[in-house]
């Protein structure tokens, strides 16, 4: 349906050849090298680096007592690979916490005025949400536009008959409130290459009218100054193509989703800023809640198919894509008023990540695309091992499971003259154990305690932390939950890993209101990691396997319960800034999606 929309103002969006380089010549490039983003770069990775040597060299003196095996030096490097990417999370977080504590660099050049259009691709969510959130958006922004002009585009995929109606309703009530507005809706007849191509049809037909647009996820919400300091520094940095916001969380109700919203406003900010400063103008885009030149992304970032199927995470593609062409590709995390929201119980975040690791694994076949950045390659691989790093830490506990306690007590035999084949490590003494975990423990609990400190010392009061005894509390309570949900986490993930590479399909439907699920579902969904836990306490029972896997074990036994309790609401624990202090567009857009709610209700029902 097009009926509600402006007219058409072509664009041209061809798809790029991932073997051929391309350089778009419109692009005023991307400058000279900026040696303060080196200097960064140098500090973030060396010493991640260096830390993984003087790892890896201790690993190998321990099991060189008798010879190193080609076994041994397997295992030490898949722990180096784990490690560096530990250590390289706390370099830049520990770089994202010095740098928080200076003032940002004034404006330089002035603005010059664009004409902005807000996309919200949309595909069977509750419309009164989604046309409240980009209600109270532009309701605000008509209060400080800063000289830039808005549209705002929802474009539909929408195949249900009751979204569509809903849809619709919601559109018309929309309309009618807000009188005069720029305010337009479409739904596409077909649903071509999903979210890629609802984009591309809309780029490809109305594209051409607007200087830029600002990409919205459809649970995305974003203040006028948000959107304002998107477009006022893609104003003043005429080579960038894309300039991504870091977005909070915002909405969480549920155990789990409030620990995330928790993590993410607490600890996010350190390495958001340690993350930009390394990355200078090769940076990432997530896919929403960015500003994009429409002129440079549509020249420059149309995406092929491979082999006959889409690319399923196509942001890092197209940033990739976008610095690959001249554009820089920016990074501003301390933009304030950018949000979006987080599935709301254990079940529905793995489910999630399905989908997002099957893109993400699809990235490695990507690496070797003409003209990528050595960055945009770093990218594309990162988010890859992220999700390697899962079935990494399985094996290496499940290797540590079965050596056991010493060599009488061991479900295998260690590597003797008559099991060559397998090593014959020196024990590990308790007080050897106890580092082990205090060192891993260490270097995953220091990030966020780094994180904590920086917010704080960079100047947000501790009354909107709710309270410095609510804080320490809060604090507590996030690391205990994420040490007990971490290693269910792990193994959903390896199951996501494998079901990638083998091809299963394992498809993602956005969640629904209710959060609850039947324990016999819950039950069925974790069966893995209780087997897992199980056979770990059987374990422990005889003497087979180190006590020292106990945390894991208790959390992969309790993985029903665990999931159970994820989705129990509890909406005053874990206070983050953003509810001390509602942001206002926040309160509005609750407002506006009761309001259309109530206006939806009764056409739904006819």
């Amino acid at each position: 349906m097009t009926g509600w929309m402006p007219p058409e103002a072509p664009l041209a969006h061809p798809r790029q050849d991932l073997g051929r380089g391309f350089t778009d010549t419109t692009a005023p490039g991307t400058g000279r090298i900026d040696l303060s983003v080196m200097l960064w770069r140098a500090a973030a990775f060396v010493p991640a680096a260096c830390a993984t040597v003087l790892l890896l060299w201790g690993f190998l003196t321990w099991f060189a007592t008798d010879g190193t095996t080609w076994a041994e030096a397997v295992l030490a490097a898949l722990i180096g690979l784990g490690f560096f990417w530990i250590a390289l999370t706390f370099t830049t977080v520990l770089g994202g916490a010095l740098s928080m504590q200076f003032k940002a660099p004034a404006a330089g050049a002035p603005v010059r005025p664009l004409d902005i259009a807000l996309v919200v691709p949309v595909h069977e969510e509750a419309a009164w949400d989604v046309f409240g959130n980009a209600a109270a958006m532009l309701e605000a922004l008509e209060r400080q536009p800063r000289g830039h002009s808005y549209s705002l585009y929802l474009i539909s995929d929408s195949r249900g008959p009751r979204s569509i109606a809903d849809e619709e309703a919601a559109f018309v009530t929309l309309r009618e409130r807000l009188p005069g507005r720029r305010v337009f809706y479409r739904r596409r007849a077909t649903n071509t290459d999903r979210k890629v191509g609802n984009i591309a049809d809309w780029l490809t037909r109305w594209g051409g009218a607007h200087e830029a647009m600002v990409l919205l996820d459809a649970d995305s919400l974003m203040g006028p100054g948000a959107i304002g300091d998107l477009a006022d520094a893609m104003s003043r940095d005429p080579s960038a193509g894309l300039i991504q916001s870091a977005p909070r969380l915002i909405g969480a109700q549920t155990l789990f989703a409030r620990a995330q919203q928790f993590s993410n406003a607490i600890y996010g900010a350190a390495l958001a800023e340690g993350l930009a400063r390394w990355t200078g103008g090769e940076g990432n885009y997530w896919g929403h809640n960015a500003i994009i030149r429409i002129r440079a992304f549509a020249s420059s970032a149309g995406l092929p198919h491979l082999r006959g199927s889409l690319i399923l995470s196509h942001d890092f593609v197209e940033a990739g894509l976008l610095r690959r062409a001249g554009w820089t590709v920016r990074f501003l995390p301390r933009i304030r008023g950018s949000f979006e929201e987080t599935p709301p119980s254990l079940i529905d975040h793995c489910l999630r990540d399905r989908r997002w690791c099957r893109g993400n694994m699809q990235h490695l076949g990507l690496l070797g695309t003409r003209g990528f950045h050595a960055l945009s390659r770093f990218h594309l691989f990162h988010g890859a091992v992220g999700y390697l790093l899962s079935p990494l830490w399985l094996t290496l506990l499940t290797l540590w499971a079965v050596t056991g306690v010493s060599a009488e007590k061991s479900v295998i035999n260690y590597f003797s003259p008559e099991n060559p084949t397998m090593p014959n490590w020196p024990e590990m003494s308790p007080v050897d154990h106890v580092w082990l975990m205090l060192v891993l423990y260490g270097l995953l609990l220091a990030p966020k305690l780094i994180g904590a400190v920086a917010l704080v010392a960079a100047g947000t009061p501790v009354a909107r932390l709710g309270g410095a005894g609510r804080f320490v509390a809060s604090l507590a309570l996030e690391i205990v939950l994420s040490v007990a949900y971490a290693p269910i986490l792990m193994v959903q993930q390896s199951k996501a890993v494998l079901a990638a590479l083998l091809g299963l399909r394992q498809d993602w439907t956005p969640k629904s209101e209710g959060t609850r699920r039947p324990l016999g579902d819950i039950a069925r969904f974790h069966w893995v990691e209780t087997g897992i836990g199980g056979l770990l306490a059987a374990g422990m029972a005889t003497g087979y396997v180190s006590p020292w896997l106990s945390p894991i074990m208790i959390s992969l036994l309790l993985a029903v319960p665990l999931s159970v309790i994820s989705s129990m609401p509890l909406p005053r624990l874990l206070p983050t800034p953003q509810e001390v202090r509602p942001p206002l567009v926040a309160s509005r857009a609750r407002r506006w999606r009761e309001e259309l709610r109530a206006a939806v209700a009764p056409v739904a029902a006819e």
